[in-house]
């Protein structure tokens, strides 16, 4: 890993801004902070929220008190992002840094403590002189990108309330809830009581990925959580997952990752 290909801040001053135009900035915002700017816009109310922003955005963040620790900001390259080990996660695939929107969470108070975990142990790390630690900082940034999109704490975006990003926030929903009976686009679209056709748009559109990965990439999460931390059987795991038969969760499951589930369980 480049020196500087990382950077992190502390939301501590009256106003944290924009590093430079290379680096993407994910900013984690605490209690606290007024409102952020982004390219002359003000967001208020945005407390426990962290927003991706693209190198093109001009942006700040006003603190109400710089005494204490509002949150922190990443500044990262494109080294980091096109990183294998963060390249195929889901929150890369649906684009967040090249939407042409403003792509933000807002995160459960549970998740948010985990966050400021991992952002405190990133921070202290670059600045260490430890053995590994590049190996160390991307874990890490894993693990925070894991718990942003894995965690099912649904992709919004700001001040954005036209009727097809509803449809994507609300099906996204529905995949949570519904995941073990529902495997088909077809039947989300039939919840949502719009056509296959037109919620293949609506996602294609907002999110730059079909109904179906978001469905499929579901379905892994929750086989490589229950293959990991749980003793049940794979074929257990398969009906309880939704799947007809043990069979076609092996094959499903090795389609999609390069391995089977039972030789996934082995490795761990």
């Amino acid at each position: 890993m480049k020196p500087n290909a990382v950077k992190i801040v502390q939301i501590n001053n009256e106003i944290t801004a924009k590093y430079n135009d290379e680096y993407f900035a994910v900013c984690w915002i605490k209690e606290e902070v007024k409102n952020i700017e982004i390219n002359h816009i003000l967001y208020q109310n945005v407390s426990n929220s962290i927003f991706f922003l693209d190198p093109k955005y001009q942006w700040k963040i006003s603190n109400n008190n710089h005494t204490t620790n509002s949150g922190y900001v990443l500044f990262l390259s494109n080294e980091i992002l096109n990183n294998p080990m963060l390249s195929n996660l889901h929150i890369n695939k649906v684009r967040l840094f090249n939407s042409g929107e403003i792509p933000l969470f807002k995160l459960s108070p549970g998740i948010e403590k985990r966050i400021q975990a991992i952002l405190e142990m990133i921070d202290e790390l670059l600045g260490s002189h430890l053995n590994h630690k590049d190996d160390a900082i991307l874990s890490l940034l894993n693990t925070f990108f894991v718990y942003c999109d894995g965690q099912c704490n649904i992709k919004s975006i700001a001040s954005n309330n036209n009727a097809k990003t509803n449809i994507v926030y609300n099906f996204k929903k529905l995949v949570d809830k519904y995941i073990f009976q529902h495997h088909e686009v077809t039947d989300y679209a039939s919840l949502l009581n719009i056509s296959p056709k037109y919620l293949n748009e609506c996602v294609q559109e907002v999110l730059s990925v079909k109904p179906k990965s978001i469905i499929i990439e579901q379905l892994l999460m929750r086989s490589r959580y229950s293959l990991k931390f749980s003793n049940k059987s794979v074929k257990e795991i398969s009906f309880e997952l939704g799947f007809s038969s043990p069979d076609y969760f092996s094959y499903f499951f090795k389609t999609h990752t390069g391995t089977s589930p039972s030789l996934l369980r082995k490795t761990n």
